[in-house]
């Protein structure tokens, strides 16, 4: 873990439970992809920089999920480097308490506050083009979250951020989470189309050709939608939609998978609704799909 792998002359990945991306910008200075899920994460980061003789100048975070922001406030004090996240993220990246309150729906209780939801607070500043090192283009991949972004790399090497999860995860996990489906979708038929030396997913293995498994992701979640209109026959609260899928799928709940799958059911919900696939009804003060 934490290994640093090699992709071209200039770009790296470092082998993590969220893959960091690691640029050369010339001989000594160096940018990362987001930087891990906690201080420990960062200080195994500053390890390789130090063995390498490079110098941090910037972190570039795709988005704000707390295990790629999570190592930006130890790099940040020991390096002295710039944090860019791009729109909503930028808010969330400065003010993490956002993401467990996002996710509950309201104050979140201590069973939420933690590093795997909850980073430390870094010094963002909003991400732009003109932020960007020379060479670099910004890819928009909302859908996971508010706005994430992937990059590419001036070697042609792409950074796909959450966008898409392994067989493995999917086969695993099954309710990977999505803030809004629609875009996941139309994020994931855009990643299909395209073509570069190397795609660096956060989640899955590096690869020449991401299609396939783009494809695989895409119908995982017309597989949900398809349980949930299902479950939706008979007109149901939403207490009772995820208890049903938690049994369908084998999932065991607790306080991180009720807000995480819980959030991307409402998803899921929200966007047949607004299709026309399911339909609501209010009944004894309940709010019932159907």
């Amino acid at each position: 873990m934490y290994e640093l792998i090699q992709i071209t002359d200039r770009t790296y990945y470092i082998q993590s439970p969220a893959k960091m991306g690691l640029v050369c910008l010339d001989d000594k200075d160096v940018c990362l992809i987001d930087s891990g899920n906690d201080k420990d994460a960062g200080r195994k980061v500053r390890q390789l920089l130090d063995k390498n003789g490079w110098s941090l100048r910037a972190i570039y975070n795709t988005h704000s999920n707390a295990d790629h922001i999570g190592g930006n406030k130890y790099l940040q004090a020991q390096t002295g480097c710039k944090v860019y996240a791009p729109g909503i993220e930028c808010a969330f990246t400065k003010y993490p308490v956002l993401e467990p309150a996002f996710l509950y729906g309201g104050y979140p209780p201590r069973d939420l506050r933690h590093k795997f939801l909850l980073a430390q607070e870094s010094d963002a500043e909003p991400l732009t083009e003109d932020a960007l090192p020379e060479g670099f283009s910004l890819i928009e991949l909302p859908g996971h979250f508010f706005d994430m972004v992937g990059f590419r790399t001036p070697d042609d090497v792409v950074f796909l951020a959450d966008c898409l999860s392994s067989r493995e995860t999917l086969e695993k996990y099954q309710i990977s989470f999505i803030y809004d489906v629609r875009a996941y979708l139309e994020t994931l038929e855009m990643v299909k189309g395209l073509s570069a030396r190397m795609f660096v997913p956060a989640h899955a293995k590096a690869a020449e050709d991401i299609s396939e498994l783009a494809q695989c992701n895409i119908d995982k979640v017309h597989e949900i939608a398809e349980r949930i209109r299902d479950i939706c026959r008979e007109p149901m609260c939403f207490e009772d939609i995820l208890r049903h899928l938690f049994n369908i799928y084998g999932l065991s709940m607790n306080f991180e998978q009720y807000v995480l799958v819980g959030s991307t059911v409402r998803s899921y919900l929200s966007w047949l609704r607004d299709n026309g696939r399911i339909d609501v009804e209010f009944a004894d003060n309940r709010l019932l799909w159907k």
